[in-house]
């Protein structure tokens, strides 16, 4: 089964975004695309590359070599799951470290790097049965979308599935790292100028700060059917 419509996932950092989207695109066959893993990869790029260090952008640099940016994804048949190529490397695991993650707010407010990505994420949406999480979908990438989701859940909630998951990585980092990470990312992406992180007008809110998954999947599951019969 596929969906006739796109749908758009928006929320804070950690909150399960993620998780949301690669259940529907499973259950639905819709394709799935992770935003936030295209920011990710430039940061990583502008970090193996000088452009980024001790948090400071050196915007020349940058733009001169954006066009040599290149971004893709490939389908692992083994994880069934969406994996980031980087100009033709794998770097689904690595763009996940906290290193990355404590970067990728800073990129992500250049205008020029944002520029970039929606229009490659406006494309894909083009062809229709399209799932896709990030932070401005429902307001500026798929403005049109016939579902739009915004999750989001409490910080502490947030900061402390983050800081499992890195945990079972073997990542050394404390509770209080994640969590002063995880606001910092909240404060750029709300306030930053381009793009800024909101809940779109006719977006459906979700709190899953106290849902299981399963509730969670069998509420958005609710919202889809009632869309399919408009």
């Amino acid at each position: 089964m596929s969906l006739p419509f796109n749908i758009a996932i928006d929320g804070h950092s950690s909150c399960g975004k993620s998780t949301i989207a690669k259940a529907v695109a499973s259950k639905y066959g819709m394709r799935y695309i992770d935003t936030g893993a295209m920011y990710r990869a430039v940061t990583l790029y502008c970090m193996r590359n000088t452009i980024i260090i001790n948090k400071e952008v050196d915007l020349a640099k940058l733009l001169n070599v954006l066009d040599k940016i290149i971004i893709n994804f490939t389908f692992n048949t083994t994880t069934k799951r969406s994996e980031t190529i980087l100009n033709g490397e794998n770097i689904e695991q690595i763009i996940r470290g906290f290193e990355v993650s404590d970067n990728v707010s800073i990129i992500a407010q250049i205008q020029q790097v944002r520029e970039k990505l929606i229009a490659s994420q406006q494309e894909i949406g083009r062809q229709g049965n399209v799932v896709m999480d990030g932070r401005d979908i429902g307001t500026k990438v798929f403005p049109d979308a016939k579902l739009k989701l915004f999750v989001t859940a409490s910080a502490e909630i947030r900061a402390q599935r983050r800081y499992d998951e890195l945990q079972k990585k073997g990542e050394k980092v404390t509770f209080e790292d994640v969590l002063g990470n995880l606001t910092l990312r909240d404060d750029h992406d709300t306030n930053r100028e381009i793009n800024p992180l909101i809940q779109a007008k006719d977006a459906i809110l979700i709190d899953n700060s106290d849902l299981s998954i399963q509730k969670q999947n069998a509420l958005i599951d609710d919202l889809i059917t009632d869309k399919l019969s408009e």
